[in-house]
């Protein structure tokens, strides 16, 4: 069984590297930080000018009519960048949403613009402190309306379109709703986070225009239909951080001297270097079971989603920590690098609900393929 990706892809892994390589440095990060930007518009027209935010859009709606392993590869890229851009909630989930839950018109209208950069998208599911969950959706839609608040929502503050998770009043049933930010009903507020080059923002529905998408008898498992998918490329965009945290202690740790010896070369640090690459390895093994049920529509996906899920958010985590701390002291100042990766790691650990949540995910999963 073949588990590589192949050669198209890893051509296509390169080409985004070299695009990111040349014009996405980390200082790139380090300008929204200490700017009132809340993304990198440059970054972003370079991606979607390379065909990316349609990668996965079939073409008759304008897109290259690839697939889930492709941006994969893609996903990896940008999180080794840190890449201060809309990626993931305007691709990995908001535009995936409309692939599979909209109707006919709905594609029609939106998916050509999403494809070419003309409209940023994103994902509105969570509204309280805790976990969303279906009991905790209080949001309501009601004759193409929406009302309600969502907090936090990624890319909030300037995406153009939401894909609203709701209830249907007129059934009681989830459901997923299109919305217009830019409506005067739609009221948006910037909330800091710890990563500032990842906007969220606090949104609230006022009687807002909205379109009901077609989730069918699914509810519910339509939502987790689409952060099962969701999670198996973030969990690539956490390996490409954790990865790019792991190379940036150890050429840190070559280059360092202290008592005149190489810090690399005492133990304690090789520990620390060895660590982080088996955490990523396990990540990266989990990952692409993930990307192989994405691609082949398993019946293990629901498991792989939640393996993938934990594994990389532990593993980025992890590394992102023991940079700074293989850094030593400098580790923590404003003016190095390892900061963005430790605040990416912190952020994309949350962003479709909290590890301990993935955790019993894949618990309950396993069980229940344990019963049958």
């Amino acid at each position: 069984m073949n588990f590589d990706f192949s050669e198209d892809q890893k051509m296509l892994k390169e080409q985004v590297s070299k695009f990111l390589s040349d014009n996405c440095s980390l200082d790139v990060a380090r300008d929204i930080l200490e700017s009132d930007k809340t993304y990198s518009e440059e970054v972003w027209r370079g991606l979607v000018d390379l065909g990316l935010t349609g990668t996965a859009i079939p073409e008759e709606y304008g897109g290259l009519g690839l697939g889930a392993l492709e941006l994969c590869v893609v996903a990896e890229e940008l999180g080794r960048a840190a890449a201060p851009v809309p990626f993931s909630s305007s691709v990995y989930l908001g535009t995936e949403a409309i692939v599979k839950y909209g109707t006919d018109s709905q594609k029609e209208k939106w998916l050509p613009k999403l494809a070419v950069g003309e409209l940023i998208s994103t994902f509105a599911l969570p509204e309280t402190n805790s976990e969303p969950t279906e009991k905790n959706i209080k949001t309501t839609f009601s004759n193409g309306k929406i009302n309600g608040r969502k907090i936090p929502v990624a890319d909030g503050s300037y995406a153009d379109i939401a894909i609203v998770v709701v209830k249907n009043k007129d059934d009681g049933h989830i459901a997923l709703a299109i919305a217009d930010l830019t409506s005067k009903n739609v009221k948006r507020n910037q909330i800091s986070t710890l990563d500032p080059s990842r906007d969220h923002a606090d949104v609230i529905f006022e009687n807002s225009d909205a379109e009901l998408m077609d989730t069918g008898d699914e509810g519910w498992g339509a939502i987790e239909n689409i952060l099962n998918y969701a999670a198996v490329l973030m969990a690539f965009e956490q390996i490409g951080g954790a990865e790019a945290s792991l190379n940036m202690a150890k050429e840190y740790a070559l280059d360092r001297y202290a008592f005149g010896r190489q810090i690399g070369s005492y133990q304690a640090i090789k520990h620390k270097l060895a660590d982080m690459y088996v955490k990523i390895e396990l990540a990266r093994s989990n990952s692409y079971y993930g990307a192989m049920m994405l691609n082949d529509g398993g019946a293990d996906l629901k498991i792989a989603a939640a393996a993938s899920r934990v594994a990389a958010t532990d593993a980025y985590n992890f590394a992102a920590q023991e940079s700074i701390q293989t850094h030593g002291g400098i580790g923590f100042t404003w003016e190095a690098d390892t900061q963005f990766f430790y605040r990416r790691s912190q952020v994309l650990g949350l962003a479709l609900g909290s590890s301990i949540t993935w955790k019993n995910k894949l618990v309950n999963q396993l069980e229940e393929k344990n019963i049958s």
